[in-house]
C-alpha cells in the first residue's frame, strides 16, 4: 500500500507537539489526547500543549497508558512549553481553524519553522498558515475527524481502548451527548466500533456530566435564576460578570454547556451567554434550525464557529456588550424569521 502524505510527515518528524485552541473543551481535550495516545502506540513521541487550563470534569482525560498526567499548560509553565513548540519539527493543530484562536501561543506557533497539520471541522480554515488541512464542517467533531484521517490515513489497528475513549468524549461533547449535529449514520457506525474496541459509554458520561463540583451547579443555579427572555424574539440570555464569578469560586470550564441551558426552553431558537474576563467579555452563543449565528458572530463580536454554535468577543464594558446584545436582538430575529414564526 503507498504510504499517505501525512504518514510519510509523522515518520520523518522527531518531535511532535499537539496544540488545540485557548479554553480547551471536551473535543479538543479528546483529540488532542487521541492523538497523542495514538502516536504513541506507533511508537511515536509526543507532547501536548495546551493555552491555559481546561474544566476539571476533563482531568481524567489527560493520561498516559501508564497513568501518569502528558499536558503541558502554557499558562502556568510558558518557558517549558514555547522551549518545546521552539524545538519542534511538526505540530498538530487540532479543532480551531486559525492560528489566533490559541491566544498567547499565537505568535509562536507562527514564528516555528515546523510542519503545521490542521484536523478541524469550523468554518473557513486559515488554510495558509498550514501545510496540510483536514477540514470538514459536516462532521459532529475534530474527533469524529481525527477518526476517519486514522481509518483513511493512517492505521486503525492502533485505536486501542484509550484511544476510542478519547475520541468519544470529544464527540459526546461536540454533540450534546447526540443531541444535535449529529445526522449521519456514519457518527453512530464509529460509536459502533469505538465500543468494539473497548470503549465503555456509560463509564465516560459518568465521569464528564456527572462529576461537577458543588459550586459549579450553584453558579449554574444563580444563572438559571437570572436568565433574560425575550419570548417575542425567541431569545434568551444569561450573564456573569467577574465579581460574580469571583463570589461562585469560578474554575476553568465551570461555564462550558450552560448557554445550552437557554434552548431548553419551549419556543427558545436563540441563546446567548456573557462571561466577564480580565480583558474582554466573552461571548457565546447558539440557535436551532436555519437561524445562523456564525454569521452573527462573526459580523458583531469579532468572533465565529458552526451555524448553530459560536463564539466572539466583545471589548467594551459588560453592560455595553448587554445593551448592544439587546438592540441586536430583534435584527437577527427579523434577518432569521424568528420574528411571528409559528413553526418555532
Amino acid at each position: 500500500m503507498k504510504m499517505s502524505k501525512l504518514k510519510k510527515i509523522i515518520e520523518r518528524a522527531q518531535n511532535i507537539v499537539i496544540v488545540c485552541h485557548f479554553n480547551p473543551d471536551g473535543d479538543a481535550v479528546g483529540s488532542s489526547m487521541a492523538l497523542y495516545n495514538y502516536l504513541s502506540l506507533t511508537g511515536k513521541k509526543s507532547q501536548v500543549i495546551f493555552p491555559n487550563h481546561f474544566a476539571r470534569n476533563l482531568f481524567w482525560l489527560d493520561v498516559n497508558a501508564n497513568g501518569e498526567k502528558v499536558v503541558i499548560v502554557h499558562e502556568e509553565k510558558p518557558s517549558k512549553a514555547e522551549k518545546i513548540i521552539a524545538n519542534a519539527d511538526l505540530i498538530f493543530c487540532l479543532d480551531f481553524q486559525d492560528l489566533n484562536r490559541t491566544e498567547k501561543l499565537e505568535k509562536i506557533l507562527k514564528s516555528s519553522k515546523a510542519k503545521k497539520i490542521l484536523i478541524d471541522h469550523h468554518i473557513s480554515p486559515a488554510t495558509d498558515q498550514f501545510d496540510l488541512v483536514f477540514s470538514d464542517i459536516g462532521v459532529s467533531s475534530t474527533c469524529e475527524m481525527l477518526y476517519r484521517i486514522i481509518y483513511s490515513e493512517l492505521n486503525p489497528e492502533f485505536i486501542n481502548k484509550i484511544v476510542a475513549t478519547c475520541l468519544y468524549s470529544g464527540v459526546c461533547t461536540d454533540t450534546g451527548s447526540f443531541s444535535f449535529s449529529c445526522r449521519h449514520k456514519e457518527l453512530f457506525l464509529m460509536v459502533a466500533d469505538l465500543i468494539e474496541r473497548g470503549l465503555d459509554t456509560v463509564d465516560v458520561h459518568q465521569k464528564m456530566f456527572d462529576t461537577y463540583s458543588l459550586w459549579r451547579m450553584k453558579l449554574l443555579g444563580f444563572c438559571l435564576e437570572r436568565m433574560v427572555v425575550k419570548a417575542e424574539y425567541h431569545t434568551a440570555y444569561m450573564y456573569l460578570s467577574k465579581e460574580e464569578m469571583k463570589q461562585l469560586h469560578y474554575q476553568p470550564g465551570d461555564t462550558e454547556g450552560i448557554v445550552n441551558y437557554c434552548l431548553g426552553i419551549e419556543g427558545i431558537c436563540f441563546a446567548a451567554f456573557f462571561t466577564e474576563r480580565e480583558n474582554r467579555i466573552r461571548c457565546s452563543f447558539r440557535s436551532t434550525g436555519d437561524a445562523d449565528v456564525n454569521v452573527f458572530a462573526r459580523e458583531y463580536f469579532d468572533g465565529g464557529g458552526h451555524k448553530n454554535a459560536a463564539g466572539g468577543s466583545s471589548y467594551i464594558s459588560l453592560k455595553e456588550t448587554l445593551d448592544k446584545f439587546e438592540k441586536l436582538i430583534p435584527l437577527f430575529a427579523q434577518k432569521n424569521g424568528l420574528i411571528n414564526n409559528k413553526n418555532q
